[in-house]
Order: structure tokens, then sequence, then C-alpha cells
């Protein structure tokens, strides 16, 4: 029985979870670094300057990670799916 699956580009199951756990990583990261960043400029009363650099840092972390997740998702689709035209 050899079956013949359609051509699909989709990465695997796999593939996007490691995608999904990285962006949350780079996310974290980048909360670190903008609280961190902020807090050693900031003197006095800083709560609301420091919330505002982890927010944007973990946005732009988070950000910059999910572009470079699609394209090697996307990478890895096309790469599947020519693989799969052989």
């Amino acid at each position: 029985m050899n079956e013949q699956r359609p051509l699909s580009a989709l990465p695997s199951v796999l593939a996007r979870a490691i995608a999904f756990g990285s962006v949350l990583v780079a996310g974290l990261a980048g909360a670190l670094i903008g609280f961190t960043l902020v807090d050693l400029q900031c003197e006095g009363a800083c709560d609301v300057p420091n919330a505002i650099g982890l927010v944007i840092g973990a946005g732009t972390g988070a950000l910059g990670m999910g572009v470079v997740a699609v394209l090697v998702l996307r990478a890895v689709g096309e790469w599947k799916e020519l693989e799969d035209k052989q």
C-alpha cells in the first residue's frame, strides 16, 4: 500500500511548536533587555518607565523573532515540497 499524500508546504507540527516557543523566548529576552535598559538609566520612581521598557522590549523581541520564524517555516515548507516532488 503506497498511499500518495497531497503535496503540502505546511511545516510539521513540531517545527511550528519550536517556532512558537522561540517567539516566546525572544519576547522574554526582549522584555528583560528593555526593563534593564530603562532601569539602569532611571532614578527615583521608575515603575512606569520600567513597565514601558518591558512592554516595548517584549514586543520588539517577539516581533523580530516572529519574522524570522515565518521565514524559516516557509523555507522548510518549500524544501519539503521540493523533496516530495522528487
